[in-house]
């Protein structure tokens, strides 16, 4: 097992778990694949991905194609006749590669897959109000996120956990996972199974779709529980957002922290209110949320008691566009 030729694919710190695990226990990985280095920040430096920088401080040879289907990176690959690749939070193989290995190409998605396909099952799956979720192992096919699944592990979704903590301990279970998996196909103890297997009948998977800044502002006319989703599955990133408005004004507020109140009352949804002091709630369609932590653009993130000391909010109304 541990004679394995490995050839790991990822770029995120939520692949680097899978990559130290897969070292930590003695298997063989024979070379990294990443996204090439990129310029970013207001200085434009060049940034280097995670699991580069982890693969450099680990000895291991790195691959950065910018075009994966180029010949010289395809035989780069071929010249390392590895056994198996794994695959962690990268960008979508074409055929060439992900058939190359004898043994496939395994994908760790963070879902209990075939629901939650996609780039963003995280945080679709907190904003849903989903209350579990898990870890899938599974081999690439032709298309995104539905081959054939080896491994699934379900978790549970805390009570008011965001996304950023249901990241950090899906990255740890998925990285155990795939442990297991790779142990399991060498004694051949799994059986792929598709992807249909796991739905009941009539039942249609939910997607994960990619999420894209203006899809991030909050609907004040929502439920007080469907916001305070909406909230936590986007925290700490990329963020529930909205507009605070005056006559003079108009600023970008993103919220990280909420706690929801169901309740009857005559406001308008949107409507601030707050004693400038204290609390800070807004309201919402048969309720309220209550913010506890925000930030305002181009300032520190605060709590709610911290940033009413600095800035008077009721001065502003909440505006939807």
């Amino acid at each position: 097992m541990k004679n394995l030729r490995i050839i790991f694919m990822g770029t995120s710190d939520f692949a680097v778990a899978t990559l130290g695990t897969l070292l930590m226990n003695g298997f063989n990985v024979t070379a990294v694949v990443t996204a090439p280095d990129k310029p970013a920040g207001r200085g434009r430096k060049m940034k280097i991905s995670p699991v580069k920088e982890f693969a450099e401080l680990s000895s291991l040879p790195v691959l950065q194609p910018e075009n994966l289907k180029e010949q010289t990176f395809i035989d780069s690959l071929r010249a390392y006749k590895a056994d198996i690749f794994i695959v962690v939070a990268f960008r979508m193989l074409p055929e060439a590669v992900w058939k190359m290995p004898p043994m496939g190409t395994i994908n760790l998605h963070a879902s209990l897959l075939p629901h939650y396909r996609g780039a963003a099952p995280i945080n679709r799956a907190i904003i849903n109000g989903e209350t579990m979720t898990g870890v899938t192992t599974f081999f690439i096919d032709e298309k995104i996120d539905t081959g054939k699944i080896l491994l699934r592990e379900g978790v549970h979704i805390f009570q008011g956990e965001n996304a950023g903590d249901l990241h950090d301990r899906l990255m740890r279970h998925g990285a155990r996972l795939v442990i297991r998996t790779l142990i399991a196909l060498t004694e051949d103890q799994i059986e792929p199974q598709p992807q249909s297997a796991f739905l009941k009948p009539g039942e249609i998977p939910k997607e994960a779709p990619k999420i894209f800044p203006e899809q991030c502002f909050i609907n004040w006319e929502e439920e007080p529980v469907a916001i305070h989703n909406f909230i936590r599955g986007l925290a700490p990133y990329p963020s529930a957002r909205t507009f605070l408005t005056s006559e003079n004004e108009k600023l970008l507020l993103k919220l990280y922290e909420s706690h929801p109140e169901k309740g009857s009352h005559d406001h308008k949804p949107g409507k601030i209110i707050s004693d400038g002091r204290s609390y800070l709630r807004v309201a919402c369609r048969n309720g309220f949320v209550n913010i506890l932590s925000l930030q305002l653009e181009g300032k520190k993130k605060l709590n709610t008691l911290d940033f009413l000391r600095g800035f008077d909010i009721t001065k502003y109304s909440i505006s939807f566009s």
